[in-house]
């Protein structure tokens, strides 16, 4: 028993090696596991004081155990039974590509890293290309127990900086992202935010049963949410009808006595739109195909970087954030049969139009008039001309101080920036080559008065008029 025995070298260190992993796996890792679970309740304790909707326990389950429960709900489980039925696999084959499909929708959300540097990277990122302005309304009547879904337009990739942006006081947002986004670190960080990946352009009954599922019991346990109902970025600058994918889900989700959703409608503009050419150029073939060349993202980022360096940076204008009346999923329910996604589509993508701000360049895009030749006296007088008619339609007309005039001085300066304009004597010419642009920043304001922003979105589904707010105060941040 007490001899000596002779190994080699290379199998002491293996049984060495063997004997460690298993003094940590069984006593150090639950250890240190419990350690930094007790952290992240504290953290998450002390977030839920301040934040206007607490971070539900859904969203911090452990991802495998949410793949788990996704895997083998129900309803995904009869999914799975008809799948087998219809293509002939076993069932057990049609389960493991369930999994890959909750191993690649299901979140990895951390809210340290959150509310630690996800909302600080957001707002420096924001403030640094914006003059960002966010509605400061509160939305306190909404029932504190209800399930809360941001109904945005898609305008930017910025939107989901902005997303963040808009959460910081109120709760951690959960939102879907397509697959432009798969890639390693950015999927990464983007699954830590608390984001999921869909397939936009899957078809299939089986991953549309999962992602639905997934979406339906985040909704069920009041993740709060924020969707994009178009489906994709605005190629034209005008708001695209709704797509019924996420919606339907959410609105066909079982709730017997549960949480009520409340929708908000969300609507977004900027002064300028970093992938505004690419959208137009999609816009213009016909193809919804961003092919941006690595070599013009570079000198992009480069030359403003090089700007800020030698202090000669100016921010890309205004971005703002405003709310929409919420609708009750309950309240709009009622006294309606069927399904009732259609409709409520509709609705919120009136209610998003209908808040879409009117800020400087969209507004002297749209004042420029058919000509290429103008003179600022000319071109401040369309302007005021034309905000009064937004506001007189119900629109809501934000112009810096000085009004119009200082509206039109703000828009010169960025297109005489990007070169789209230049000085002609006493008069502005407009390169008639980057009229397309102007156009697509106009678009998304005339639509206001195209639909009639004063007659958007009756009284359907709303909350108590004690919810109704007339003037809107928005604050700069």
């Amino acid at each position: 028993m007490f001899r000596t025995v002779e190994l080699p070298f290379w199998l002491f260190l293996l049984i060495i090696a063997f004997a460690l992993m298993a003094f940590f796996s069984h006593f150090l890792f639950p250890s240190v596991r419990w350690f930094f679970r007790r952290r992240m309740e504290g953290v998450v304790e002390r977030l839920n004081s301040r934040l206007d909707r607490p971070i539900q326990p859904f969203k911090l389950m452990e991802r495998h155990d949410m793949i788990i429960r996704l895997a083998h709900d129900p309803k995904v489980a009869e999914a799975i039974a008809d799948e087998s039925a219809a293509t002939g696999e076993p069932q057990t084959v049609v389960l493991e590509r369930v999994r890959r499909y909750a191993r690649e929708i299901v979140p990895a959300f951390s809210a340290r890293f959150y509310f630690t540097w996800g909302i600080r990277i957001a707002r420096w990122f924001a403030r640094l290309l914006y003059k960002v302005h966010l509605d400061d309304r509160k939305l306190g009547e909404i029932d504190p127990t209800a399930t809360v879904v941001f109904v945005m337009n898609h305008r930017s990739n910025m939107d989901y900086v902005l997303v963040t942006y808009l959460a910081a006081q109120r709760s951690a947002l959960s939102y879907a992202v397509g697959e432009w986004a798969r890639v390693w670190p950015l999927s990464w960080l983007i699954r830590t935010m608390g984001a999921y990946f869909i397939r936009r352009r899957s078809d299939r009954p089986l991953y549309r049963r999962v992602l639905s599922r997934y979406v339906q019991m985040a909704t069920a346990e009041g993740v709060t949410q924020a969707i994009f109902p178009e489906g994709g970025l605005s190629l034209d600058g005008r708001t695209a009808p709704a797509r019924m994918g996420i919606l339907s889900y959410i609105v066909q989700g079982e709730r017997p006595d549960g949480r009520d959703v409340v929708f908000v409608p969300v609507a977004l503009n900027y002064d300028r739109i970093v992938e505004d050419r690419v959208l137009i150029e999609a816009h213009r073939a016909g193809v919804r195909r961003f092919r941006a060349p690595i070599g013009s993202i570079m000198a992009f980022i480069w030359r403003h970087v090089w700007r800020a360096i030698l202090g000669r940076f100016r921010s890309f204008g205004t971005a703002v954030v405003r709310f929409g009346e919420p609708v009750s999923l309950a309240a709009f329910a009622k006294g309606r049969d069927g399904d009732l996604t259609a409709d409520l589509a509709q609705h919120l993508m009136a209610e998003v139009t209908r808040n879409i701000p009117v800020l400087p360049v969209p507004l002297v895009a749209a004042a420029w008039g058919p000509e290429a030749m103008t003179d600022r006296p000319a071109l401040i007088e369309r302007t005021r001309a034309l905000a009064a008619r937004f506001d007189a339609a119900g629109a809501a007309v934000m112009l810096p101080e000085g009004g119009a005039e200082a509206a039109v001085d703000l828009a010169l300066a960025i297109f005489r920036l990007r070169k789209f304009v230049t000085r002609s004597g006493n008069g502005l010419q407009l390169d008639e080559d980057k009229r397309p642009i102007l156009d697509f920043y106009a678009a998304s304001i005339l639509q206001l008065l195209d639909a009639g922003a004063e007659t958007i979105g009756a009284d359907l589904g709303k909350l108590p008029a004690k919810a109704k707010r007339k003037g809107h105060k928005v604050s700069k941040e």
